[in-house]
């Protein structure tokens, strides 16, 4: 590539796996409907040891039309929802492979997880104590290792190009997107499967962010626990899940004919160097990330007409957010829709990045912005629009996907309307 030439990414593939819906049609259907994905936790006994017994769990997943049985048994959760995703992904994009005229080692594959397979780490760790050393499983590290995930989406597609896994907590797959973008911007691979994945409803990780008050325990109306930007809100409610995406130079996408989906035009990153878990005053580091997201996309904050919050229902994130966007777009900021998917979906963790800048590319797409459910009590600190009365239909030429991970990693993501 020439000196200071940069190249447009665009999007060709979407691929969702969720608490409300298996696949993208289903997925964004029942989002736009207003549709929760909490209930009781069914992945194991969550007696009443556990203060909190609810999530958002993925209902009657099949993975069979993808992987073979063998596979099944060898990837654990969180693997299978990666390769259920990137294959409707590459489904869509009409990829079976490297596109047309890409070499292989131009191909690659950016995919972040949080925690990677931590429920095959719990079982193995059980028959460790109660078996011994010889029983552990031998496919336990390739099960349990997060970059497992784009290992096997790779050897699936051939993808020889830049292989990696993104681990920044609830950031994880913004941060693998914005990489995969930048890969592309920069001319090391001309396309890329990216996105996200994680399956964290397990003993060990419930009781984890039990102990540390970070999640909702209104066990008695799992539907409505997840409540972001409301003032009654107590806590994140977890959820699983995976989201995907292919990535394309623009000239690659056209020269294929392939159909053109949106644009990844600008990635911000920041750390707040703050606190492990609470976010800085004001939302500081998440000023940047947008500030930074909209400079690299050339876009005014005045343009934005959506935010798709990180909103993930606690008390200290939504307050902070909400700051962070007024001091961002200022005046634009009350004439725009601010919601949170978190509030159906559930905290996928490392993969609500890419599940909602999928959200963000289809209401760009579709002009359609889906609601944010459960806020019935106004939080004088959070006084946007919400679209707390059901979805709108709204143009939407220029989307922000914000998300922010303990440790204090920020990431925005400028998602803009294609044609």
């Amino acid at each position: 590539m020439a000196e200071g030439s940069r190249r447009r990414v665009v999007v060709t593939g979407l691929g969702l796996v969720t608490p409300v819906g298996v696949g993208v049609p289903a997925a964004w259907e029942a989002l736009l409907a207003g549709k929760s994905g909490g209930a009781a936790i069914s992945h194991f006994e969550a007696t009443e040891d556990y203060p909190t017994r609810i999530a958002c769990e993925v209902k009657g997943f099949d993975p069979s039309g993808v992987l073979e049985p063998k596979e099944i048994r060898r990837f654990d959760r969180f693997a299978q929802f990666a390769m259920v995703a990137a294959d409707e992904a590459m489904r869509q994009a009409g990829l079976d492979g490297p596109p047309e005229g890409v070499d292989a080692s131009r191909f690659g594959v950016i995919f972040g997880s949080g925690i990677g397979g931590i429920g095959t780490f719990e079982e193995q760790c059980k028959i460790l104590l109660e078996r011994g050393p010889s029983r552990v499983s031998p496919f336990f590290v390739p099960m349990f290792i997060p970059d497992i995930a784009p290992g096997l989406i790779s050897i699936r597609y051939g993808a020889k190009g830049a292989n990696y896994t993104t681990v920044s907590a609830c950031a994880s797959s913004a941060h693998a997107i914005g990489e995969a973008a930048r890969a592309i911007e920069r001319g090391d691979v001309d396309a890329v499967i990216s996105g996200g994945t994680e399956a964290t409803i397990t003993p060990l990780t419930v009781a984890g962010f039990s102990a540390m008050k970070a999640m909702s325990t209104r066990n008695d109306e799992p539907a409505e626990a997840s409540r972001p930007f409301d003032a009654t809100r107590d806590g994140f409610v977890m959820g699983e899940g995976a989201g995907s995406i292919v990535l394309e130079a623009l000239e690659v996408a056209q020269a294929r004919g392939a159909e053109i989906l949106g644009e990844v035009a600008g990635y911000g990153l920041s750390a707040d160097a703050y606190h492990i878990t609470a976010p800085a005053p004001d939302g500081e580091g998440a000023q940047s990330a947008m500030r930074m997201a909209l400079a690299d996309a050339g876009e005014d904050p005045s343009e934005v007409d959506y935010v798709n919050a990180h909103g993930t229902s606690t008390p200290h994130n939504d307050r902070s957010e909400t700051a962070a966007i007024r001091a961002v777009l200022g005046r634009r900021a009350e004439e725009i829709v601010v919601g949170s998917t978190k509030s159906m979906t559930g905290h996928l963790l490392g993969a609500a990045g890419a599940v909602e800048t999928v959200v963000s590319i289809l209401a760009c797409r579709e002009g359609r912005i889906p609601p944010t459910i459960n806020l019935r009590n106004p939080d004088p600190e959070c006084d946007l629009d919400y679209a707390s009365d059901g979805a709108r239909d709204r143009e939407v030429r220029l989307a922000l996907s914000n998300s922010f991970g303990f440790g204090g990693h920020n990431v925005c993501l400028a998602i803009r309307r294609w044609g």
